[in-house]
C-alpha cells in the first residue's frame, strides 16, 4: 500500500469526467474535518442543476424547472445532518441513512439497503460518506456497484477511517469518461487537504472540467465547537 498523498489536482488532472464525487478527510492543523460534493453532467438533463442550501441540507435543484426532462435521479438531498452525523450521498440514499440513523441503526446496514442506479449500461454507482463528529473525528465511505455489465448483482464496499492530519479520501462514481462509464474501481484515493476552506474549494472547482463541472459545496466543520463555514459553486446561476 502506498503513502503517498495526491494535491486534488493531480487527483483530478486530465479526467475530464470522474462524475460525481467525494472528499472527506482532516484538516492539516486537525482542528476542522472537511468534506467536498461535487457533481458533473454530459447530458442536458444532468447538466440542468444547482445546489441550494435549505438550513445545514443541501439540495439539487433544476435551474431552469421547465426543461426537466427526468427527476428520479438528478434530484436528491446530498447532504443531510442526524445530531452529529452528517451524511453526503450521490443520491436519495441520503434519506435512507437519515431513516437508519434516527432508528439507531448504521451507515453501513441502511447501505446494504440499497444498489447502484439503474440507469443501463452505466449503472452509475452510489457513493456515499458519513462524518462522525461526537467529540472526536472519523469518517466511513462506501461505493456500491454492479457486479457484471448486465446489473443482475451488487457488490458493497464500505471503508472505515481514523483521521490524520492533512489526509483526506476521495471517490467519485467513474474512473474516467467512456460509454459506458467504466466504474470508479479501488480504495478510495488519498488526496491532501488544507486548513483553508476557500483554498480547498478553489482547488477542485478548478480542476474540475470546464465543460462537464456543474455543482459544488464544501464545508468545514470545527470538531471541538461543531460550528461550520461553507463555500458552494453553482456554474448556473438564478
Amino acid at each position: 500500500m502506498s503513502y503517498a498523498r495526491k494535491s486534488v489536482k493531480t487527483a483530478l488532472k486530465g479526467n475530464s469526467y470522474p462524475g460525481r464525487g467525494i472528499i472527506v478527510g482532516l484538516s492539516s492543523d486537525g482542528r476542522k474535518a472537511m468534506f467536498a460534493y461535487f457533481i458533473m453532467g454530459r447530458s442536458f438533463n444532468s447538466r440542468n442543476r444547482i445546489f441550494a442550501e435549505y438550513g445545514d441540507e443541501v439540495r439539487t435543484e433544476p435551474f431552469d424547472a421547465a426543461k426537466v426532462e427526468d427527476p428520479s435521479l438528478i434530484i436528491y438531498s446530498p447532504i443531510k445532518t442526524v445530531g452529529s452525523d452528517t451524511i453526503v450521498t450521490n443520491g436519495d440514499q441520503t434519506d435512507t441513512v437519515e431513516q437508519y440513523l434516527k432508528q439507531g441503526k448504521c451507515f453501513r446496514c441502511a447501505l446494504k439497503s440499497r444498489k447502484f442506479e439503474p440507469d443501463f449500461p452505466n449503472f452509475t454507482p452510489r457513493i456515499s460518506a458519513i462524518l462522525h463528529l461526537d467529540g472526536d473525528f472519523s469518517y466511513e465511505m462506501s461505493i456500491l456497484k454492479s457486479a457484471d455489465a448486465k446489473g443482475t448483482r451488487c457488490n458493497r464496499y464500505t471503508f472505515d477511517f481514523e483521521p490524520i492530519k492533512g489526509v483526506g479520501h476521495f471517490i467519485h462514481t467513474y474512473d474516467k469518461d467512456g460509454d459506458p462509464l467504466p466504474t470508479f474501481s479501488g480504495e478510495p484515493e488519498r488526496v491532501a487537504v488544507p486548513s483553508d476552506l476557500k483554498k480547498f474549494a478553489e482547488e477542485i472547482w478548478t480542476n474540475l472540467d470546464e465543460n462537464n463541472k456543474i455543482s459544488l459545496y464544501c464545508r468545514a466543520i470545527d470538531i471541538k465547537s461543531g460550528k461550520w463555514e461553507r463555500v458552494i459553486y453553482n456554474k448556473y446561476m438564478r
